[in-house]
């Protein structure tokens, strides 16, 4: 099996061609330059993991530069130590620029809604609702796919959720909610909406946003793309906090709530049962009362 100094080794070298790197076995690799740099190594089983996450920075990169960490290398390497391509069986890999990182102030909140605001929920896919590679949030996995609306991409995210809490029994009453959720609130909330598939970070709760040490401005980072409604971005980052309320009100500043506006309340509950799902899914039945308390407030509100 090759080493993380030989699958890594020749992307540090196209970097910097006359320095020396030290691997001390943790995700940081430092160079004799100065430099540093952020790499990750995984199991062979993570390979559709890693590639989603690399394809989720490059996107966020190309919308926002510099919001998220520049990746300068991925891929999976094969039993010769070679990078092979993404359907070949292997150790998957990335390597990007390193953040020192640190809380985020409100200045870098009002940053960070800001950036959203104007350019990463500005980017717009051309193919529709969805994303080209699977992604995972936590250790789910999203099979995303492209969708013509927003409607029946949600749609198709949330059943993915409740076909893995089928699965693992003990949920019926839950899942039964969750049936209602998709042929009553969901047409309800999301069918009159006109906009337009844009870019998502997908996991954006306080854990994977922070303050670049030195400059000050916000970085994201850890995402699970996918093109949509914007305002489902900002579901998991109401749940858990860690964001100053210089974000929320920035962030609606440059980019005002959705029309029907009245309907905003509910459709953050829509958008936070998502989360909550999946909470259920990872770590169990513990977590199963938050959404069955948004399912209800959904299915009262929404005839």
């Amino acid at each position: 099996m090759p080493s993380i100094e030989q699958i890594l080794l020749p992307h540090l070298q196209k970097l910097e061609s006359n320095a020396t790197f030290s691997f001390k076995g943790s995700s940081v690799v430092k160079s004799s330059s100065g430099k540093q740099y952020f790499a990750k190594v995984g199991a062979p089983r993570e390979k559709e993991q890693y590639i989603g996450e690399a394809e989720s920075l490059i996107a966020i990169y190309n919308a926002a530069p510099g919001l998220a960490p520049k990746l300068f290398a991925h891929g999976v390497v094969d039993g010769n130590d070679q990078p092979t391509g993404l359907d070949e069986p292997g150790r998957p890999f990335f390597l990007s620029e390193y953040k020192d990182l640190k809380y985020v102030s409100p200045a870098a909140g009002q940053k960070l809604g800001e950036r959203l605001a104007t350019e990463l929920h500005r980017y717009q896919s051309d193919k529709g609702f969805g994303f080209h590679v699977p992604t995972y949030c936590g250790d789910t996995k999203q099979p995303n796919g492209w969708y013509k609306t927003w409607e029946d991409c949600y749609a198709a995210m949330i059943e993915n959720l409740l076909s893995k809490l089928r699965s693992q029994g003990g949920y019926s009453d839950l899942c039964k909610k969750g049936e209602q959720v998709k042929t009553r609130v969901i047409p309800h909330l999301l069918h009159p909406l006109k906009i337009y598939p844009v870019l998502m970070h997908g996991d954006l709760w306080s854990g994977n946003a922070k303050a670049d040490a030195s400059s000050g401005e916000p970085v994201i980072f850890d995402p699970s793309s996918f093109y949509g409604h914007n305002e489902a971005d900002l579901a998991i980052a109401r749940i858990f906090g860690g964001f100053p309320g210089s974000f929320f009100t920035t962030y609606h500043e440059k980019l005002p709530k959705t029309e029907p506006a009245g309907q905003y309340e509910l459709r953050s509950d829509l958008y936070e049962l998502y989360h909550y799902l999946n909470h259920t899914v990872l770590f169990g039945g513990g977590y199963a009362s938050s959404p069955s308390r948004k399912m209800d407030r959904l299915l009262r509100e929404c005839p």
